[in-house]
C-alpha cells in the first residue's frame, strides 16, 4: 500500500511551495486543485452542475466564468456549500483513481495536496496530514499582496476555509513557513525523506 501524506494549509499559507519542493524530491503528487480546474475546464463533468444549480451566465461557450463564479462563493458561503456538494465527489473518484495507480506503481509515498483537506473529509484517505501555517496578519499581508485584495476580500477569502488554527490542530505536523521559500520547503523535504526512512525500515522487517 502505498503511505499517503495529506497536505494542507489556509490560502496564501506556502503549501503550494512545500508541494513543489516535494515533487522535486521525487515524491508523486496528487493535486486536488489541479483535479478541480480539470473538472471544471470546457468539456469537464462538473460543468452541467454548476450551470444548471447557479445559473448560464457562469458558464458561457462551454467555459466556466471562474472569476465571476469566485467572487460569488467567497461572498456567499450557502453558494459555496453547493459549489462543493457538486465538486467534491467528483473530485474524490479522481484521487482515489490516482493513489490506486500509484500502487500499482508500488509507489511507497505519495502526497495528496488538498487545500480542502478537511473540509472535503480527504483525511479519511491519508496516513499522516501536514499543514503549512503562518500567522493571520502575515496571511492575510501575502494574499493581499498575491492576489491584488482588499484586507476585507483577504479575509472572505480565508473566511471561506476552515479555520488556520483548527486545521492546524487537527493535523499531525505543521509546518511553519514565516522563513523564507527555502527554509520552508527544506523543512517538509527532510520531514518527507524521514518517512521514506522509516518506510524502508518497516519493509524490511516484514516477515518474507
Amino acid at each position: 500500500m502505498t503511505y499517503v501524506i495529506g497536505l494542507t494549509g489556509s490560502i496564501a499559507s506556502g503549501k503550494s511551495n512545500l508541494s513543489d519542493a516535494l515533487r522535486r524530491e521525487g515524491a508523486p503528487v496528487i493535486d486536488a486543485d489541479q483535479i478541480s480546474r480539470a473538472l471544471t475546464a470546457p468539456g469537464g463533468p462538473a460543468l452541467p452542475g454548476i450551470e444548471k444549480t447557479f445559473g448560464a451566465r457562469f458558464v458561457q461557450n462551454g467555459m466556466l466564468d471562474r472569476k465571476a463564479l469566485g467572487a460569488l462563493v467567497f461572498s456567499d458561503k450557502k453558494a459555496l456549500s453547493a459549489l462543493n456538494r457538486l465538486t467534491h465527489p467528483l473530485i474524490l473518484q479522481r484521487i482515489i483513481r490516482e493513489k490506486e495507480a500509484l500502487e500499482g506503481l508500488n509507489a511507497p509515498a505519495c502526497v495528496l495536496d488538498a487545500p480542502l483537506l478537511f473540509e472535503a473529509g480527504l483525511e479519511d484517505l491519508c496516513d499522516t496530514v501536514w499543514c503549512a501555517w503562518l500567522p493571520m496578519k502575515l496571511q492575510i499581508k501575502r494574499l493581499r499582496e498575491r492576489d491584488g485584495l482588499t484586507e476585507k476580500e483577504a479575509r472572505q477569502r480565508i473566511g471561506s476555509q476552515l479555520p488556520p488554527l483548527v486545521k492546524r490542530r487537527r493535523s499531525d505536523f505543521v509546518i511553519d513557513t514565516r522563513g523564507t521559500r527555502e527554509e520552508s520547503a527544506q523543512k517538509a523535504v527532510l520531514r518527507y525523506q524521514e518517512v521514506l526512512a522509516a518506510l524502508a525500515i518497516k519493509k524490511e522487517e516484514e516477515p518474507r
